[in-house]
């Protein structure tokens, strides 16, 4: 790709990188989260529209392409990355070929390859990752249904997707904020971003337990006791299949989007303090 991949950024202006990889749905916007946290503890958090990169891109180039993208804004130095959701997975495969560029990487609410345990009755999106894998042609007429909804009645899709909402993910669901916010990302993905959105999907369905003994990062995970989107067995399991994680924090009564939002000021401030 000749032209830099479009990014947002939060936090400090000219702080320590901190390279943020949203979900799947998700957007940049995602990261908004961080903005005072990163400002008050000097870090600059950029996440970049990856969604926007051609689809035909996929497959190692695209992970060889945001690993470009990240160096170019690196400049030199090493950086700290956190991966939320499915973009956990992203951030695993793009470090592979950020050889010693990469000084920590944190896991919040982090999918698990799903050929590493029953996973699927448990997960919230259980059967759309069944569809990606079995029916691929039907997944992509669901996503694009998904953009109509997006289009035209975003509060439904908004409440579509969080109707199993455990732990406290149901609180945020009734904050105001947080459907403004959540609704704002899902119209971001979904209106412009779908086939984008699709890629990191069908990539995510297939196996890839394979990459994580070469994960030599010093790994952080950060998940939800209650997650019903990406089970608590998922976390256990990337603590044991990861050479390089240090940490495993389960939160209590969290769920999915309720862990980020507990987990992003410890993680700034455990980066400010490095």
């Amino acid at each position: 790709m000749k032209q830099s991949l479009k990014f947002s950024q939060f936090g400090a202006d000219d702080g320590q990188i901190v390279i943020y990889f949203h979900g799947a749905p998700g957007a940049p916007q995602e990261c908004k989260i961080f903005d005072l946290d990163g400002k008050s503890h000097g870090l600059t958090f950029i996440c970049f529209d990856r969604f926007s990169v051609d689809s035909s891109v996929s497959g190692e180039t695209y992970y060889k392409l945001l690993a470009g993208e990240i160096s170019k804004k690196a400049a030199g130095k090493r950086v700290d990355v956190i991966g939320f959701s499915i973009g956990a997975f992203i951030a695993l495969q793009t470090c592979r070929y950020m050889t010693d560029g990469v000084k920590s990487l944190h896991l919040v609410s982090a999918a698990a390859p799903l050929e590493t345990g029953d996973y699927l009755e448990a997960m919230a999106g259980g059967q759309v990752f069944k569809l990606a894998k079995t029916f691929p042609a039907l997944f992509i007429l669901l996503s694009y249904w998904q953009r109509l909804i997006a289009l035209f009645f975003p509060d439904a899709l908004f409440r579509f997707l969080f109707a199993s909402a455990a732990g406290h993910d149901k609180a945020l669901t009734a904050d105001r904020e947080f459907q403004s916010g959540i609704t704002q990302v899902l119209r971001l993905c979904f209106v412009d971003r779908v086939r984008g959105y699709a890629r990191d999907i069908e990539a995510y369905v297939h196996p890839w337990k394979t990459i994580l003994p070469d994960v030599s990062a010093n790994t952080h995970i950060w998940h939800g006791a209650e997650d019903n989107w990406s089970p608590k067995l998922m976390a256990d399991y990337l603590k044991s299949a990861i050479p390089g994680c240090t940490s495993a924090k389960i939160f209590n009564g969290l769920s999915h989007y309720s862990c980020l939002y507990q987990a992003a000021p410890e993680i700034c401030n455990l980066l400010g303090k490095a």
